[in-house]
Order: structure tokens, then sequence, then C-alpha cells
């Protein structure tokens, strides 16, 4: 584990020292020692997954997991485990967790410590980055499950038409924003989404910011950093030449423009290949992925993580042992990957998943492509993996995306939604009782 990582959530862990002293913290494990049936329940949004359950229930007799879904990354869902966690009362043995989501229920003591469950013997199988965004503390508290290394999805049929080289820079990006519009007024070669800060602190990611670290016993904040900053102003210049769509992604308005090729490219995730075959599927063998353009064309290829999550068992189950056994058998077994990886979820946590999965096999959706050999395990390299979260990221972005949205609507620019949540964000770990000042 990186020492700025374990660092960082030193001050959430010691914050959280008188709570586990008061609720025991992590439970010992009560799975029915009279040969009886534990059943678990398990919170998940991740496409596949009730196939992985099926195959685990059929080989696992003795311990039966009951799946109930979630919506993708809701606020709403974590929520209600919060108050369940709270009360003592209806919260599952296990959840799908995001990374940036595990300081806060660090925070508020919410998850087991699974390093004698398992996973301190299995954690070198793991991606060495996502497993420290797992550790905190030297403590693992989820097992890692996907991540999200970035590309550049783009309608190559598109940019072939117009003679458009793939781009490199986000120099040459903003030069091919500006052929597509002006080769078609109807078209874009991107929506700037108002509503999705996570996206926008990957291309912040990218371009070298780091927005959270610690001085001592005091979190520093430095969302407006000179690198979100280029960024924000980036964005900004493409909105007010009219070459960017500011249309909110993952509606319905989104879907018919991908569809019909009025969204020309979109750098995403890993795991976006699957959003876009699964909404806009007579576009089929148009797209491939390139890698992220770059700030610098002379550097090291940098590139980000948007998204990923973790299989994690909340504190005050009565069956962490086995809520562990199944939570490392989901995200390590090639067979339940598979079933994952058919489903889109990401990309995946287990070292070897890509040479031992359906991984590394071409797409006839991005026209024969194998843009996981090809683009994302490069992708997946480069991400700088000394970035790390606070316990409250989910403030920020509400802040960030209440920003966005009022620049879009001829209210102030990203560049002031970025500096609002500068402030924003030092108050919210304030009101959390955290010492908190501005970065460099």
């Amino acid at each position: 584990m990186r020492l700025r990582q374990a660092a960082i959530v030193s001050v959430v862990v010691a914050a959280v020292l008188g709570t586990a002293a008061c609720s025991g913290g992590s439970p010992e494990s009560t799975d029915s020692a009279g040969g009886g049936v534990t059943e678990l329940t398990f919170w998940s949004w991740v496409p596949g997954v009730d196939k992985a359950v099926d195959l685990w229930n059929s080989e696992n007799p003795d311990i039966q997991v009951n799946l109930e879904a979630t919506p993708a990354g809701s606020s709403g869902t974590y929520a209600k485990i919060y108050a369940a966690l709270k009360s003592g009362n209806g919260a599952p043995d296990l959840s799908q967790v995001e990374y940036q989501e595990l300081p806060g229920f660090i925070l508020e003591n919410g998850l087991v410590d699974l390093g004698p469950l398992g996973m301190d013997d299995v954690k070198d199988t793991f991606s060495d980055w996502q497993i420290s965004q797992s550790t905190f503390n030297d403590t693992i508290y989820a097992v890692p499950q996907a991540s999200g290394p970035m590309g550049l999805y783009y309608r190559a049929d598109i940019f072939d038409s117009l003679g458009i080289a793939t781009p490199t820079t986000w120099d040459e990006y903003a030069a091919a924003a500006q052929t597509i519009h002006d080769a078609n007024p109807s078209q874009y070669i991107n929506t700037f989404p108002p509503q999705n800060s996570a996206w926008f602190a990957a291309l912040a990611w990218q371009a070298g910011a780091n927005w959270f670290g610690l001085d001592g016993d005091t979190w520093t904040v430095d969302i407006d950093s000179a690198e979100t900053l280029k960024v924000a102003e980036y964005w900004d210049g493409l909105r007010e030449a009219g070459l960017i769509a500011t249309i909110p992604d993952f509606a319905n308005e989104w879907y018919s423009e991908l569809q019909n090729g009025n969204i020309v490219a979109w750098p995403s995730a890993q795991w976006g290949g699957e959003i876009i075959a699964g909404n806009a599927p007579d576009t089929a063998g148009n797209w491939r992925v390139a890698p992220m353009p770059q700030w610098d064309a002379t550097g090291d290829f940098a590139s980000a993580n948007w998204g990923g999550s973790t299989t994690a068992v909340l504190n005050g189950t009565p069956n962490a042992e086995a809520a562990a056994e199944f939570a490392i058998w989901l995200n390590s077994d090639p067979e339940s990957i598979n079933l994952l990886v058919e489903g889109g979820y990401g990309w995946p946590a287990a070292k070897d998943a890509l040479a031992s999965t359906a991984l590394n096999q071409p797409d006839d959706f991005l026209g024969g492509q194998n843009a996981n050999q090809e683009v994302f395990a490069e992708s997946d390299a480069a991400v700088d993996v000394d970035w790390g979260w606070i316990p409250t990221t989910a403030a920020t972005y509400t802040v960030l995306n209440d920003g966005f949205s009022a620049a879009i609507a001829g209210n102030g620019t990203f560049v002031d939604a970025v500096k609002a949540a500068q402030s924003a964000t030092i108050k919210a770990l304030e009101d959390k009782g955290l010492k908190a000042r501005a970065g460099q």
C-alpha cells in the first residue's frame, strides 16, 4: 500500500476508534456451526452478478446468497446502508461499495476487517493499486472487484469520412470537435454531463491533479489546483464555442444521440463499451477505442480511472466469515469473473483476468478490435495510484454538479464550479469533525 494512502486514512481510522470500542469493532463470525444453511443478503448493481450468485449457490449448498438488486452507485443505496448500520437493523451482510465511498463507511465504523477472514492470504492476487484503494492503515476493508481505466471511444466511420486522425492530444481533440460540428451542426464530439462530477474528476486525475492529501492530522484540499482549473477552462472553452453538447449522460436523450450519430466520441472507462453496445446496437462495427488524449505530447503517457467498486462485508453481520468467503470467490474465481465480464462490469481487480477470461478477445462491436489488450491494459498501468478519497466525496460531487448545471444554464462557468467545490469540501470535512485546510 502506498504511504500516502495509509497516511490519509489513518486519520479516518483514528476517528472511529471510539465508536469501534463501543460496538466491539469487527464482529466475530457466528456462521451456522450446527450444520444448517447460512443465508447471506447481498446488495449489488453489477451486471452479471446474478449469474455469478447462481453459480455460487449451486456449488455451495451450505452458504446461500440472496441477491437484492440496487441502483448503480446510488446515494439512496448508501443512505439506506448508513441508516441500517446506525439502527442496527436491516443492513445486508455484504454490499457493493465504490472506492470513493469506502472512507465514509470506515469513518462510521461500518466495515469488517477482511484480513484475518482470508484477504491477507490472497491480496497479492489482486491489482496492487486496487488493493491500495481497499486498504487503510494496513487493514483490508473490502475485496476489490473492478475499476475503470479510461480510453477514447469514437465513431471511426465518422472520423474517417471527415478525414480526422484519432486525437492524441487534447488540442487535437478540440480541433476534431470543430471539424465535426462545422460539417454537421447536429453533431458534437461529446457531451459535458452536468450531473456527472465523477467523470470530471477522472479527467482532472488524468491531468495530474490530486485533490486530497494530509498534513499531520489535517486534511488538505486541492480541488482548485492548476491542473484541475486547466481541465475546467478547456471544457468551458469548448462549451462557449458551442462545440460540445451539454445533455446528461446515461439519459434517454444521450442514448438517442449515440444511436443517431450525433455524439461522435466519448472519453470513458473500459466499461463504457458495454453501455454503448447495449444502447446503440445498430452502430455495431463503427466504434473503436484509442488511448486517452494527452495534455503533454512529449511526456509520459497518463491515464486515469473512472468508477470501480468493491465487495464489502458490513459490520454487524453474524456471518462475516461466510460473507468474506463469498466476496473473495466472487472476485477471484475465473468462472465468476467471466460471468461478470460478460455482463460488462468493468476492469477486473484480479491480476490474471486479462489472460484467463473472456476479456482478451476481439470485440465485434468494435470492428474486431481487442481494445482490452490494445488500449486498456496500458491505460490501467498508467493510472496515478497516489489519488485517494475523503469521507465526504459525495458532498464534493454535489457542489460540482450544481455548479456545472448553473454554468450550462448561463450562470457562471465550470471554473467557478471548481472554486466553489474547493471551499465547500473543506467545510464538509469540518462538519464531520475533521480538520481541513486548502492545499498548496
